[in-house]
């Protein structure tokens, strides 16, 4: 039987307050709550658009070129967790349904082996270039057993990225570079170019499934000369000489892949030139008509810049400063959009969490959620994309923990899966965020509203505090049917939690996530 709900625009107890604190089983119990006043009220005006959500993605380097070799029951198992949009029969989601997913293109040094200075096998990667070359479309195999699981399970977006071009093209002849100078010279810009584009064309016809984007630098500020992975920096002009020949490239093959720029290592970068003169400032560089490297104007460019949320994230106050920073850049360039490409918990963020260690718990989980959270409502980000969906790590970067076992071992989510999936599980593509106001009380509180195409409403709270918060939604008079609740907490997982009890008078849990869909009439 479905629910309805009326939502009149009155902020107080016309609206419904939901909790999640008494959750048992797939039903909500009622609690004894002293009395208190008046709930926080939420008001959701679905009038009032922002940006457009294109995906939310993760990448495959650098475990599953080794995990995409496992008995067929676990990596099938791992695959349904990242992808599938299926439900179990209790009504929690089977995975977390990204919508996007990034494939790494190896520069070849596993080919190099011990050789190649790469210290750990496990960050290495194969190259579909050979030495001679011509190319073997059967190497990255494990890579492209995830390519296909993900198309199988309903993922309609594929990214390529290197984090090298091929050692062979590379001034040091490695997959990194050398006194933190950029390792291709112009000469070469061609001959990577090609290589891209062949990968493009090369994956397409071994597998079925056609990149839509590829982004052909990574973190071009840092120096990448500590031979910890692949890895070369690049300087703005050098960026904007590769996507000109790469742009040549795929058109000479008549591909529809569209290219993306440039994954800045830090969203400083974005909007300022920050440290690193010549390497920032990307928005300007490459989508102002007056710049010497502007290439906004490349039939085949994404209008979209794209960076990474790292050390970026405390206090948060600063955070926010940082992320508005790039919304009103955004603004001097009409028609630019902003991905947040590449995140996980790096450094030790001020003191508030520490991105060593693993740790499978609330507390990173609910770290993620207040970066999605910030990255989508204060730098309009339209998409947001996890780092290592899988990893063998003592570290928090992994959706997925795995032994670092080439052939076998144990796997494990982390709630940093599930707190990914309250947002990419139920927001899809083309849908948009809608403005929501808080009224006084609710500071503690994050939450953000979203109208899929289908006009279903999703919205996601957020409480990273140590206690119970009460609120009231109000959505000016509309009607919403079918509603769903999901949490995650100290002891849930993304878990459905039934329906609201007769008072319609409940709390939300201390320290958890929660997701209310419904559609609206």
């Amino acid at each position: 039987m479905s629910l309805f709900f009326q939502f009149p625009p009155k902020l107080f107890l016309s609206a419904f307050l939901i909790s999640i604190t008494s959750c048992s089983g797939n039903d909500l119990e009622e609690k004894n709550v002293p009395a208190k006043a008046v709930p926080v009220t939420v008001t959701i005006n679905p009038d009032k658009t922002y940006q457009t959500i294109d995906h939310f993605g993760a990448s495959d380097a650098w475990s599953c070129q080794f995990v995409g070799n496992w008995p067929d029951s676990k990596k099938n198992a791992i695959a349904d967790l990242l992808f599938s949009r299926d439900t179990l029969g209790s009504g929690q989601p089977k995975g977390i349904g990204l919508s996007l997913w990034r494939f790494n293109i190896g520069a070849g040094t596993a080919g190099q082996g011990e050789a190649s200075g790469i210290r750990d096998e496990w960050r290495r990667a194969e190259s579909f270039l050979n030495a001679d070359g011509t190319y073997d479309w059967n190497k990255q195999a494990g890579q492209i057993w995830f390519l296909k699981a993900a198309k199988e399970r309903g993922v309609n977006e594929f990214l390529a990225f290197p984090n090298s071009p091929p050692v062979q093209f590379t001034t040091n002849k490695k997959g990194y570079a050398s006194n933190g100078k950029p390792n291709l010279t112009a000469e070469n810009f061609g001959k990577f170019a090609d290589f891209l584009a062949e990968v493009v064309q090369g994956v397409r016809e071994k597998t079925g499934i056609s990149f839509d984007h590829i982004s052909p630098v990574n973190e071009p500020q840092w120096d990448w000369s500590d031979a910890g992975q692949e890895g070369t920096p690049f300087y703005n002009n050098e960026i904007a000489g590769i996507t000109r020949a790469l742009s040549a490239s795929l058109i000479k093959k008549n591909l529809s892949t569209k290219i993306d720029v440039a994954e800045a290592g830090q969203i400083d970068y974005l909007y300022s030139d920050f440290n690193k003169q010549g390497r920032g400032s990307q928005i300007d560089a490459f989508f102002n008509q007056k710049s010497a490297d502007y290439i906004g104007n490349l039939p085949n460019v994404t209008q979209v810049i794209s960076g990474h949320s790292y050390f970026t994230t405390s206090p948060y106050k600063s955070a926010v400063s940082k992320r508005q920073e790039i919304a009103r850049a955004l603004q001097k360039t009409p028609g630019i959009k902003y991905w947040m490409s590449e995140y996980c918990i790096l450094g030790d963020n001020d003191g508030e969490i520490k991105g060593e260690g693993k740790d499978p718990g609330i507390d990173p989980a609910l770290y993620i959620a207040k970066v999605i959270h910030n990255d989508l409502v204060n730098a309009n980000a339209s998409g947001w994309h996890w780092w290592t969906a899988i990893s063998a790590y003592d570290y928090k970067d992994g959706l997925i923990y795995i032994d670092k076992n080439k052939t076998d071992g144990d796997y494990k989510a982390s709630k940093m899966l599930w707190a990914l999936g309250h947002f990419s599980r139920f927001i899809l593509p083309g849908a948009k965020r809608l403005e929501v106001t808080v009224s006084s009380g609710g500071e503690g509180l994050l939450i953000s509203s979203y109208k899929n195409t289908d006009n279903k409403l999703v919205t996601v709270i957020v409480n990273p505090q140590s206690k119970p918060a009460e609120f009231a939604l109000d959505l000016k008079g509309n009607k919403l049917s079918g509603l769903r609740l999901y949490k995650t907490s100290s002891n849930a997982d993304l878990q459905a939690i039934g329906t609201i009890p007769s008072t319609g008078i409940v709390t939300m849990e201390e320290k958890s996530i929660l997701t209310i869909v419904g559609e609206m009439k």
